[in-house]
């Protein structure tokens, strides 16, 4: 008999909720054939089987959230599965032929919106009244909607308040902020900057000439990368009271999840790249974050990360460290604004770009006037980059 465990899912990831079995008791698995899906704040994974054999036992149900490491099936290597009933469960027995059949349990079809159960009965009778079940509180057991609360539903109307369950990946995102603040001491610092690259990428064409789209956050990155070579103490990351400082820079990518939260996809080994090469690496990491294809690879071992502008009205954000890192950097929203020009002793105002650029720091590493410094270094770098070489 071999156990089944769930296995190391990423980086601060120490546990899952078992969202899908692929295979039930007594079905014939074979060696890397999916046997059943994982979801944990970071990704969902379909996990693969150990061994070839026979399923015989399930020891967490979908639904459940079950720790690193922890025992969720058995697989016998030496059996062969048939068309006889499912081995029984130990300490069970098989009931007698006498015994009436168990009352029917609700099944995934049964379910509603945030965990709500609805028969299709009572699924029916809301759909024709125009009654979202996740506006209801049920009164049957485990809050189940039952048909009395459908009919009452559809006669008065939904109540003004409903209960809305957090998702998985927004009650993990939650307890990571929160741990990052409780354990890091936060600086913050914004300088506004010249943006008058962002007109030159206009000019030049925000594609590469392989087909990927350029983003302004994606110029400020390039250059927040080629800083960090001058100022290595902020790509690095704390393990206990030791500060790591990585020779390699590892960019993680802020991307909000719709109704899920905030994801951090890698670009590994970003120092050094053009910014044709940056460009085709986020936009393919890009593709898997909105396909939910994205692997435990993809969002490992970032030592450096940005976020861009989350509108294209926000002046700048000031985010929360991503643990166990020690800075990230925001991009604001390029303006157009009234800029002052001073030339041969005279002053005019034209319209020019300008962006702000924030740095999120440890104050166990940085304090503000280094903070600043960086970030001037980004506004020289990024006002250097060749926009038409690089695409």
């Amino acid at each position: 008999m071999l156990d089944v465990t769930l296995p190391s899912l990423g980086e601060s990831v120490t546990e899952g909720i078992i969202t899908q079995w692929f295979k039930k008791v007594g079905d014939a698995v074979a060696r890397d054939e999916p046997l059943f899906e994982v979801s944990t704040d970071k990704v969902d994974s379909e996990m693969p089987s150990p061994a070839s054999g026979v399923l015989t036992q399930i020891l967490a149900q979908e639904g459940d959230t079950v720790e690193t490491g922890a025992r969720v099936a058995v697989i016998d290597e030496s059996a062969v599965a048939s068309s006889a009933a499912a081995p029984v469960a130990p300490g069970t027995s098989p009931p007698s032929p006498a015994t009436p059949p168990a009352a029917p349990t609700s099944t995934s079809s049964d379910v509603g919106v945030s965990g709500v159960v609805v028969s299709p009965v009572v699924r029916r009778i809301l759909a024709d009244g125009g009654v979202e079940p996740s506006t209801l509180r049920g009164t049957g057991p485990g809050g189940s909607i039952t048909r009395r609360d459908a009919e009452r539903a559809v006669l008065n109307g939904p109540t003004e308040e409903f209960v809305v369950t957090m998702s998985n990946g927004r009650r993990r995102m939650g307890q990571h902020m929160a741990v990052s603040l409780q354990t890091t001491p936060h600086g913050f610092v914004a300088i506004e900057v010249d943006g008058a690259i962002f007109a030159e990428l206009d000019t030049a064409g925000r594609v590469t000439r392989d087909g990927f789209a350029i983003s302004d956050e994606m110029l400020v990155s390039l250059a927040a990368v080629r800083a960090l070579a001058e100022f290595d103490y902020l790509n690095a990351s704390f393990a206990g009271d030791q500060l790591v400082v990585h020779r390699s820079v590892n960019l993680g990518l802020v991307r909000a999840v719709a109704d899920d939260g905030m994801l951090v996809p890698v670009v590994h080994a970003a120092g050094g790249l053009t910014l044709r090469a940056l460009a085709r690496r986020v936009g393919e990491l890009d593709e898997r974050v909105a396909s939910r294809h994205l692997t435990t690879d993809d969002l490992m071992g970032g030592t450096f990360s940005v976020m861009g502008a989350p509108s294209e009205h926000a002046l700048w954000t000031e985010p929360i460290i991503i643990q166990p890192q020690v800075a990230v950097l925001s991009v604001g929203a390029v303006r157009q604004v009234p800029v002052v020009i001073e030339q041969k002793g005279s002053t005019t105002i034209a319209v020019g770009r300008r962006v702000v650029l924030g740095l999120s720091f440890d104050h166990r590493i940085c304090e503000p006037v280094a903070a600043a410094q960086y970030l001037e270094r980004v506004a020289e770098l990024l006002a250097g980059v060749d926009v038409e070489g690089e695409r």
